[in-house]
């Protein structure tokens, strides 16, 4: 349950306040919008990367804004889009001569809104470009790969942006890495009990006593289907060969890895179940590379994870490998 607010209508507005109370070192708000940009946007002579979604995923999307990430990050209400208002207005404070790479997860309210803006910066001579994060598979099936959902899977496409855009590769560069991040990268989750939103006494959907969710949303969604709770083996086991059994043509045996929590999923538990990960990655052939286990796109308190595969190659490893510097996430 969430716990700490005051006005839970204010949530959003107070958050940001916070946030960059305590990360003005690297970011300030935008004036007048819903969001934040890097403390030296916009630059000039590099692409804008803008990243966005609802509040309640922290470090999703603000605590990914700094060097060699996003430039700035639109924040809409607990699990609702930005409007495409604020958008806009983070786009003209962020935006240099080199045009925009929106980045976000597939949800139909974010498309709507950020298209929206899209439409209205290209009409003032803003060159704009967009890449959806699709990296679910639980929500579409193999063959519809570009009807799914962004859920964990927008880390690893925010920072393979974000290295393009900090090494000065064109907007044209820039847009294609992102696709190309966004199709080598899949991501399958599991849940334990739902999420409560601010100001509310009840969860927006449970979870029967030793049962787990498979294939959960990040917006309070439920699985696709239920299961029995089973030992972490089982579920490391599960949650790879579903990945596995949709891996994009043509990759290599190498992958990054990223085992997410969901918000109150304990680290210690996470570590469990990450030893048995790399264990059955190896036993698969595939050399886990640069592994990252945390928090990284959550649900506010659901019990959860969910584990994301990006098939690398010499290209898009370089580009993982590029320094960045964020509240959230830095890389030296």
């Amino acid at each position: 349950m969430t716990r700490l607010y005051n006005d839970p209508a204010n949530f959003r507005e107070e958050l940001i306040e916070g946030f960059v109370a305590a990360y003005g070192r690297y970011v300030r708000r935008v004036a007048n919008a819903s969001g934040v940009m890097a403390i030296d946007a916009p630059r000039g002579d590099r692409v804008s990367v803008i990243v966005g979604g609802g509040s309640g995923h922290y470090p999703a999307f603000c605590g990914y804004v700094g060097p060699g990430l996003a430039t700035a990050a639109v924040m809409g209400n607990v699990f609702a889009a930005p409007s495409g208002e604020q958008v806009y207005r983070v786009t003209k404070a962020a935006t240099g001569q080199r045009g925009v790479l929106y980045c976000y997860g597939n949800y139909s309210g974010d498309v709507l809104n950020f298209d929206m803006a899209e439409a209205r910066c290209q009409a003032e001579g803003i060159d704009v470009r967009t890449v959806r994060v699709t990296d679910d598979v639980a929500s579409a099936p193999k063959g519809q790969e570009e009807d799914r959902r962004g859920i964990a899977g927008d880390f690893f496409v925010f920072k393979i942006a974000g290295a393009s855009a900090a090494r000065g590769d064109s907007l044209e560069e820039v847009e294609r890495l992102a696709h190309k991040a966004n199709a080598h990268t899949r991501s399958f989750g599991v849940a334990f009990g739902g999420c409560t939103l601010p100001g509310q006494d009840a969860p927006l959907f449970t979870v029967e006593a030793g049962n787990m969710e498979l294939g959960l949303g990040v917006h309070g969604e439920p699985g696709v289907s239920s299961s029995h709770m089973r030992p972490a083996s089982e579920v490391a086991a599960m949650l790879l060969s579903t990945l596995l059994a949709d891996a994009p043509a043509g990759i290599g045996g190498r992958a990054a890895v990223l085992l997410n929590g969901l918000g109150s999923t304990q680290y210690e538990e996470l570590f469990v179940l990450f030893k048995d990960i790399v264990a059955a990655l190896k036993a698969a052939g595939i050399e886990p590379y640069r592994p990252v286990v945390g928090e990284f796109v959550t649900s506010l308190d659901m019990a959860g994870c969910s584990l994301t595969l990006l098939w690398l190659d010499e290209e898009l490893q370089k580009l993982l490998d590029a320094p960045c510097s964020s509240p959230a996430y830095t890389q030296l």
